[in-house]
């Protein structure tokens, strides 16, 4: 979210820092997970306000021994990729694009910024998101920095509660690869949601 807006709720989001937890079965999981032999990468995610352009939430994609999202108190809800405490499992290439989609809309755009890293640098931030939540309502930033600052090379991104100023140290990262989606769709998620929910079942 914006500096302003986080101001107003931000006693809220101190009262309660810690969101609510969720916890997928083994075999859930491991029917989701998903494996790319390819380099590997992080890709940071910044959903921005079209008026304002302000970074209004910050997620992590990490392709390491397995493919998932770190999505701190993010709103995706759906059935092809099960949560362990904010952190999203299957993300396939074509999971990926659905929860880019889901966020981009005429209000709203996405940046992606995709870095490549080492095997085990990915590996490393993959466990550290594995025990980073659950997280509480506009600590996102937070906690998607408290997580790359603790990684070899990315020692320059400063620990922050801004989205938006995330999405910049990333951009100043060394062999970064930046990517806008933009998309015309309502302005109400559900929506958005809707419709991926619908498609994804049909694809079973």
């Amino acid at each position: 979210m914006d500096r302003r807006g986080f101001l107003i709720g931000m006693p809220l989001a101190l009262a309660g820092c810690t969101g609510q937890p969720a916890w997928a079965p083994d075999d859930v999981i491991e029917r989701a997970i998903y494996r790319d032999p390819g380099p590997k990468h992080l890709t940071l995610y910044t959903m921005r306000n079209v008026r304002s352009d302000g970074g209004e939430h910050s997620a992590l994609l990490i392709n390491a021994s397995q493919r998932v999202i770190f999505d701190p108190a993010g709103a995706w809800k759906q059935d092809q990729m099960p949560e362990r405490n904010d952190v999203l499992f299957g993300a396939s290439p074509r999971m990926e694009d659905y929860y880019v989609s889901f966020h981009a809309r005429i209000t709203y755009y996405v940046v992606g910024r995709k870095v490549p890293v080492a095997p085990e640098v990915a590996e490393r931030a993959l466990n550290l998101a594995l025990v980073a939540g659950p997280v509480g309502q506009a600590n996102c930033a937070r906690y998607t920095s408290r997580i790359v600052r603790q990684l070899p090379g990315f020692e320059g991104v400063r620990q922050t509660w801004w989205p938006g100023a995330l999405d910049e140290d990333f951009g100043r990262l060394p062999g970064v690869e930046t990517t806008e989606y933009r998309e015309n769709d309502d302005d109400d998620k559900r929506v958005a949601a809707r419709q991926i929910n619908a498609t994804l079942r049909a694809e079973e």
